[in-house]
């Protein structure tokens, strides 16, 4: 199930319509409080949140949503085209965003990308350990000094695609085609960005990571 938390009448109609008219069952929240209520209590399979919402908006909700541990994919959709505004909603947990206006076509291929990704989020490595973190990919859990640590369904696919690397290069192209893989891709950035979270959550100091390198030029390695 998808859950579209967005305002605009004319907008949420044209999302159910594309959406249902590709298999998918889908719920409308008009506003912030409704959607996190929903989100929670339905644990849809992706959320298209809207950022201009009444009352909480989009970043609150995202905010909400990850820090009570939901994992599902997040697609925001924003009016703002500022780097720093996509910036604040990767850097707080959504996996992705979409400007308006925006080719329904593209949207329908990206949550398709991604839910096709969160329904297969296992890899070949079943486990590993670096520093006090333990991940086992095939439970889908993550500790650190014994303590459960939340990850994203995105932040969850780069470090199966960096594990899988170990010791060698991954360049930021090829975690696009892995993790996003679709046609259109989101600018470098917000790689960047879900590898920074990634470091926060990982890295005794993320300023200084030992474990996931940036390769100047080229992209990250991971050393575990």
């Amino acid at each position: 199930m998808i859950l579209v938390i967005e305002d605009e009448l004319t907008m949420t109609r044209a999302l159910q319509d594309a959406f249902e008219h590709h298999g998918y069952s889908v719920k409308i929240a008009r506003n912030g409080e409704t959607g996190l209520r929903l989100a929670l209590s339905e644990h849809p399979d992706l959320i298209l949140l809207d950022v201009m919402l009444p009352g909480q908006d989009g970043f609150d909700v995202c905010r909400l949503l990850r820090a009570d541990g939901f994992s599902a994919p997040i697609v925001m959709l924003t009016a703002r085209s500022e780097e720093v505004d996509r910036v604040v909603g990767l850097e707080i947990g959504a996996d992705d965003y979409v400007t308006k206006p925006f080719s329904m076509r593209e949207l329908v291929a990206r949550v398709k990308a991604h839910l096709r990704r969160a329904s297969h989020n296992t890899a070949g490595l079943p486990q590993c350990s670096f520093g006090d973190v333990h991940v086992d990919f095939t439970k889908v859990t993550i500790t650190r000094a014994g303590r459960s640590v939340p990850m994203t369904s995105t932040e969850w696919s780069i470090l199966q695609l960096l594990a899988e690397h170990r010791n060698e290069i991954v360049t930021r192209e090829q975690i696009l085609n892995h993790v996003w893989g679709y046609e259109t891709y989101p600018d470098s950035r917000t790689v960047d960005t879900h590898v920074l979270n990634l470091r926060h959550k990982l890295e005794v100091d993320p300023r200084n990571p030992r474990y996931i390198l940036t390769v100047h030029g080229f992209g990250y390695k991971f050393i575990g």
